[in-house]
């Protein structure tokens, strides 16, 4: 309540005056922010090189949550999204289920970022970050592939494609029952591909734990 006259209610927010010091200060008051900024240290972001603003998301294990399903390209209100989906076989296992994303391509140019493609995804593999300002010098770079976009091996996980975890179907993966690689999938990947560098990451990430 102001002090100037407490009795009246029509003046209940109205500020008190400045005194002298107020007053004298007044002009630069404003400028408190820019000071303030003046004694922290600078961060340098990579504009406009940053990562992509939509991620295709892993399990665990290392298996992709896209399941080339397109109900996010179904979704997209601006046709931002382009989806080609493939048979995973016993060779080639990329996704938990029967298909897997062998295509995916996002249309920077047209997305609206509005997160309709979120929703509708029925595995939470997509997920979007709180960047919205991109730019480049060229149309063409605008437009991501699936490489782009997915998400980096974490330390544990073996690099796709490689079988389920034994004994668990896709609806397991889908509840959260598979928190990691097994050492069955590590010998599998070994016997296929025995250069690939994921399988001794992540022994050294289990023994760690």
């Amino acid at each position: 309540m102001s002090k100037r006259n407490p009795t009246r209610d029509d003046m209940i927010f109205e500020p008190d005056p400045k005194g002298p010091v107020g007053e004298f200060f007044a002009p630069v008051a404003g400028f408190g922010v820019t000071f303030r900024s003046f004694f922290r240290p600078t961060v340098t972001e990579q504009y406009p090189y940053e990562a992509p603003h939509i991620q295709l998301n892993r399990y665990p294990d290392g298996l992709e949550k896209c399941i080339g399903c397109e109900l996010c390209a179904w979704a997209c209100p601006a046709d931002a999204i382009y989806v080609e989906a493939a048979a995973n076989t016993p060779e080639a296992q990329y996704s938990p289920g029967e298909r897997y994303g062998k295509v995916y391509q996002i249309n920077y140019l047209r997305c609206i970022f509005c997160g309709l493609c979120m929703e509708a995804c029925p595995t939470r593999a997509l997920t979007m970050s709180n960047e919205f300002e991109m730019a480049d010098y060229h149309r063409e770079n605008m437009i991501y592939e699936k490489d782009q976009i997915l998400a980096p091996l974490e330390p544990g996980m073996l690099a796709a494609p490689h079988p389920m975890v034994e004994g668990t179907t896709d609806g397991d993966y889908y509840r959260g029952k598979v928190t990691g690689v097994t050492q069955a999938r590590r010998d599998w990947v070994r016997e296929h591909r025995p250069d690939d560098p994921t399988v001794k990451q992540s022994e050294v990430k289990e023994v760690q734990q």
